[in-house]
């Protein structure tokens, strides 16, 4: 269709005349209303990036010489960052004498990826760098994964507190401790 007739068509019925395929032989235009298809493309953009997930590294920074209390307390961290799908970058910091003996914070590292192998696994083996050693985990679920897992979680909390109005999970466990017979 001739350009002078393409416009006068798109005038007639309040439209805007879009080259789609400029390269094409003859080029390709479209009828449209251009305004709104900027609005819709702004739109489906925003909500591609509300539904993207930023994939986060966390860091957890340990001693060589760590209380066994301590360490289950970094190693719990660590696993609720992979449970969220973060990777986790753990550090271990060396001060004074223990700059000497790297392999304990290399068994330390090793230990720790031994104990969460079942949530992440070793995405950079331990390396040493100064006065530390880093080693990173990654999650083996995907942020979205884990994001989803959560959301349903979350709603079926909700539909359990919908169930029960008015009555707390604690107020549940009190009950059925009083209902057990006390030992004397």
């Amino acid at each position: 269709m001739p350009l002078a007739k393409a416009l006068e068509l798109a005038q007639e019925y309040d439209l805007d005349l879009v080259e789609v395929a400029a390269n094409a032989r003859p080029p390709v235009c479209k009828l449209m209303d251009y305004g709104k298809f900027k609005y819709e493309s702004a739109m489906k953009a925003r909500e591609a990036r509300k539904n993207q997930a930023h994939t986060v590294i966390k860091e957890m920074k340990l001693r060589p010489k760590i209380d066994p209390h301590d360490y289950d307390t970094k190693k719990g961290h660590v696993v609720r960052f992979l449970k969220q799908g973060d990777k986790v970058k753990i550090t271990i910091m060396f001060r004074g004498r223990e700059q000497s003996r790297p392999e304990l914070g290399y068994r330390l590292l090793q230990r720790l990826a031994e104990d969460v192998q079942d949530l992440g696994f070793v995405e950079s083996n331990p390396k040493q760098d100064g006065r530390n050693m880093i080693m990173v985990l990654g999650p083996h679920k995907k942020k979205t994964e884990a994001m989803a897992e959560a959301r349903q979680a979350q709603e079926a909390r909700k539909a359990e507190a919908k169930a029960n109005p008015g009555r707390s999970q604690n107020a549940a466990d009190v009950e059925a401790s009083a209902e057990e017979p006390a030992e004397a």
